[in-house]
């Protein structure tokens, strides 16, 4: 019963009028992990998120050890950081999944999800990056590598952040406390 309401709510959500709404949230989308079983993001709900697209061939690839940091820091107080490996800018992520998962966890030693590889721009774009991009302050497509969507605990876009910014940046640390602790 769950799977389908997550299918339901991943249709009306990717095909909806385009207008916000306090249901509207990323928690109706549904992913398939690093091992292709399908997620749906409500089991996040609650959590602050930091979603990334991630590439293991980037000169930024090594916001791995940020984002790294960052979950381990802050997974106890809300945080989860959700990699999405793309292979959309000049081919940084040609490997498979199990490549991924492989580099990701011996090289840099990640342990927060890592998703299957998606595309997160263009004609193939998925509707997770579509519906980030769409709720996020620019709406512009994703521009390379490594950008970083916060998404507050009831499930909104709160911030993005571009790639040259690091994980660990002040505003990025700041943003994400904001997003754990909104009242402080």
């Amino acid at each position: 019963m769950k799977k389908l309401l997550c299918l339901f709510s991943s249709i009306v959500s990717v095909s909806g009028s385009g207008h916000t709404d306090e249901n509207d949230t990323i928690y109706r989308l549904k992913v398939d992990d690093i091992d292709g079983n399908e997620v749906c993001l409500d089991i996040y709900e609650g959590k602050v998120l930091l979603v990334v697209n991630v590439a293991s061939r980037c000169g930024f690839t090594k916001q791995y050890e940020g984002l790294e940091k960052l979950y381990q820091r802050y997974k106890d107080k809300g945080l989860v950081v959700l990699g999405f490996p793309a292979n959309n800018f000049m081919w940084q992520e040609p490997g498979s999944n199990q490549q991924i998962k492989t580099f990701c966890s011996t090289r840099y030693h990640v342990t927060f999800p890592i998703f299957s590889k998606i595309s997160v721009r263009g004609r193939h774009c998925s509707p997770l990056y579509k519906w980030l991009v769409s709720r996020s302050d620019t709406k512009k497509p994703v521009e390379w590598n490594f950008v970083k969507f916060l998404v507050n605990r009831n499930g909104q876009v709160v911030a993005r952040f571009g790639p040259a910014t690091k994980p660990e940046d002040e505003l990025v640390v700041r943003a994400i406390l904001d997003a754990i602790s909104p009242d402080v």
